[in-house]
């Protein structure tokens, strides 16, 4: 017994030395200075006339600020200290090689498990194996669904078209097995009144073909599979909401709890989602679009994960692009108060939401404001009254026979004729006007070729021959009063 006490005494002394060690070493790995440190580098002080060689650049600045004491960070340094790390059992008297290794291990194991067990950045990995399952479990919900309804389509195809849920046509199915028990079932927990009567009535008069009972037995198997997933899915989005409460607060309300465990799975963690930007935030899930419109030199979308968001759903779809670019600048926000802020209430995720709601709203009724004017006020819109006319029946549409008398009838014959033979005499004085026309442009011609060989005979025998006093009267060859005749009758036609 008192052997058993000793080494229970021994173990206790041997852990408060490891949650020494591992405290000063974490303190010594956040550049911060341990009390057993301070009162070593105050003794060196005094006696020190040196700069003291420091492995970690950021605990020398710490040393040289608090305890005014010159420092020196170098290669040289470092290959000094990998010499002493060899050197360790021989530079330490009274300690064996063993139990120095053993010494190592242990330390090197707890101080591992502490930063596991504190870590930030690891507690996040929840949340991004958990969304990761629950898409995976869609996906095999669906595939088995889909069997399960191909595969008792075959015995009772008409159940699919009646009830369009799967959880409840999964149900229904394994409560009842064979289509010929729908008569005597009663599916009132699944089903309402009018629905359960229909399915009956469909069981009765079913095209399906028959079925035996192992068939029957393996989609039922099927069924409660289904049943048994989908009941895990709504537990372990239960559980995904709970934790995306409890570590992005603000991210959950901005964007959704599903949308914000996306964001985090493709960054990785939450840190790393809050180093990235907003534009960057915004386009995240869409990189394949980006690069394939940076390569054809096209528009670049204007959203990836963060498109499945309520507000941006609620949006009309010429101001998704707007909505979804105020969207990702606010849940950096979000995001970077999460990860690094130490208070874990959502009032700040709160108040952006509302002020991106009141913004969507002035967007969205910025169309029914007036265009002219200060453009503030709305547009006022009168009331709609629907006015029925009153249309009486005319019966003159009823017979074909023409309805006016006969004296009408030849009042408009007369008329027809007088028209008709005006047309006739116009038609006759153009064309006699025409001929005129024509036989004035040939007689025109003729006096033009007559006066060129007169010239040309004249050139000829001007020498020979004086020139005769008739001659110079053959240039008019047209008397004038027959012209002048001409004019007259013109415009007595026209008159």
């Amino acid at each position: 017994m008192r052997r058993n006490f000793k080494r229970l005494i021994v173990c206790g002394k041997n852990l408060k030395l490891q949650r020494k060690q591992i405290k000063s070493f974490t303190a010594l790995m956040e550049g911060k200075i341990n009390k057993q440190l301070k009162k070593v580098l105050k003794k060196i002080v005094k006696e020190a006339h040196e700069p003291l060689a420091v492995a970690d650049a950021k605990l020398g600045g710490v040393i040289k600020e608090k305890l005014n004491l010159s420092c020196i960070h170098s290669p040289v340094v470092n290959e000094l200290m990998r010499g002493i790390r060899s050197q360790m059992d021989g530079l330490i008297p009274g300690v064996e090689p063993r139990e120095m290794s053993a010494m190592c291990l242990g330390l090197a194991h707890s101080l591992s498990r502490y930063r596991l067990k504190f870590s930030a950045d690891k507690v996040d990995t929840m949340i991004v194996q958990a969304i990761s399952l629950l898409d995976d479990l869609d996906k095999e919900l669906n595939n088995y669904i889909m069997r399960c309804r191909e595969w008792y389509g075959w015995h009772f195809p008409e159940l699919g078209k009646i009830i369009s849920d799967n959880l409840t046509y999964c149900k229904c199915l394994q409560k009842v097995g064979d289509r010929r028990n729908y008569a005597s079932a009663t599916l009132s927990e699944f089903l309402p009144e009018e629905v359960e009567a229909e399915v009956k009535a469909a069981a009765e008069i079913s095209m399906g073909t028959e079925v035996s009972e192992e068939d029957i037995c393996n989609i039922l198997h099927l069924c409660t599979q289904v049943i048994e997933i989908s009941e895990y899915r709504t537990q372990l989005y239960e559980y995904l909401q709970n934790r995306m409460m409890a570590i992005a607060p603000n991210v959950t309300v901005m964007v959704g709890e599903l949308v914000g465990a996306r964001l985090i799975a493709h960054a990785g963690s939450l840190l790393n989602l809050a180093k990235h930007a907003a534009s960057t935030v915004q386009i995240l899930g869409a990189e394949k679009a980006l690069f394939r419109a940076l390569k054809s030199r096209r528009d670049t979308p204007k959203y990836g994960l963060i498109y499945h968001a309520s507000l941006v759903g609620q949006s009309s779809p010429k101001h998704k692009g707007k909505i979804s670019r105020m969207l990702a600048a606010k849940t950096v926000l979000a995001i970077r108060y999460d990860a690094f802020g130490e208070d874990s209430s959502s009032a700040m995720g709160v108040e952006n939401r509302a002020k991106l709601e009141a913004r969507l709203r002035t967007l969205e009724d910025r169309g029914i404001r007036k265009i002219s004017g200060t453009g503030k006020a709305l547009a006022k819109t009168e009331k709609y009254e629907h006015k029925s006319e009153v249309k009486t029946y005319d019966p003159s549409g009823d017979s074909t026979l023409p309805t006016c008398s006969k004296k009408r009838k030849i009042e408009q014959v007369d008329k027809e004729g007088e028209v008709t033979e005006k047309k006739a005499k116009k038609a006759k004085i153009k064309v006699k006007v025409e001929e005129e026309e024509e036989e004035e442009v040939v007689l025109v011609e003729e006096e033009t070729s007559t006066k060129k060989k007169k010239k040309k005979d004249k050139k000829k025998h001007i020498k020979e021959e004086p020139v005769s006093e008739e001659e110079p009267c053959t240039s008019t060859a047209i008397p004038s009063p027959e012209k002048k005749k001409k004019k007259k009758k013109k415009k007595d036609i026209e008159d």
